[in-house]
């Protein structure tokens, strides 16, 4: 009886932490806080956190428990493509206790370890209009998934897919007003060169692209520069 009532408690406590997360509109802070949860459920070995694209309807790896820096934003899927695919695709859990590689909806990426782990549980992230995303956990031995865990990480899923639906809104609506601030300078970049040096719209342009590249830095900085440069020349005049 005691065993049963420790175990609901330390379910509810779970659930808790992952209603705080709701109310995060930082998707790293969102991501982060479901790897560290699912980790913990579950004793994974790893943890992966795939969000949807809605236009290119890709998965795109966005979170992990182990570090893969160079693979985050890199490893996509489709939908329906590989066990993730399918599970975002049909919206449905997937729990694979042994070799999970011969499964054949399983999809192998040599450069994850991961995928030569034995056990797979994954679960779709979803929100009022569906799937927004997927939760990979993979344990490297055999590993029977209990029902708990199944069904706590298929919670966090239907109970995070508003947060990170809105996270995604907001991360994609910072990136539109970086580009738009991106377009500004480079307007103002290029009429400063064509006035100066009584050139075309488009050799402005292939001015500022030629010096990105050979100085390595961004078109943003290079603009930035050059802008700079035009005010100390105005200064200078005074």
């Amino acid at each position: 009886m005691k065993k049963d009532i420790d175990g609901l408690k330390k379910e509810l406590f779970f659930l808790y932490r992952v209603a705080r997360t709701v109310h995060s509109l930082e998707l790293s802070e969102v991501l982060k806080e479901i790897v560290k949860i699912a980790s913990e459920v579950t004793k994974a070995d790893s943890v992966l956190v795939y969000t949807l694209d809605p236009k290119a309807q890709e998965l795109l790896l966005r979170a992990s428990k182990n570090p893969h820096a160079d693979l985050l934003q890199k490893i996509k899927m489709k939908m329906g493509e590989g066990i993730t695919g399918w599970v975002a695709k049909n919206e449905k859990p997937v729990a694979i206790s042994r070799g999970a590689r011969n499964d054949p909806r399983f999809k192998l990426f040599r450069s994850l370890p991961e995928d030569k782990f034995e056990a797979f549980l994954s679960v779709p992230i979803i929100n009022k209009r569906g799937v927004v995303g997927v939760i990979n956990v993979q344990h490297k031995k055999p590993h029977k998934h209990t029902e708990t865990e199944i069904n706590l990480l298929s919670a966090m899923g239907k109970l995070v897919g508003g947060a990170v639906e809105n996270a995604l809104l907001v991360e994609e609506t910072l990136e539109l007003k970086e580009i738009l601030e991106l377009r500004k300078l480079v307007e103002k970049a290029k009429g400063i060169l064509m006035k100066r040096r009584q050139i075309s719209e488009e050799d402005a342009y292939r001015i500022l692209q030629k010096e990105s590249m050979d100085s390595r830095r961004s078109l943003k900085e290079v603009t930035e520069a050059i802008l700079l440069a035009e005010k100390f020349y105005h200064l200078t005049k005074i």
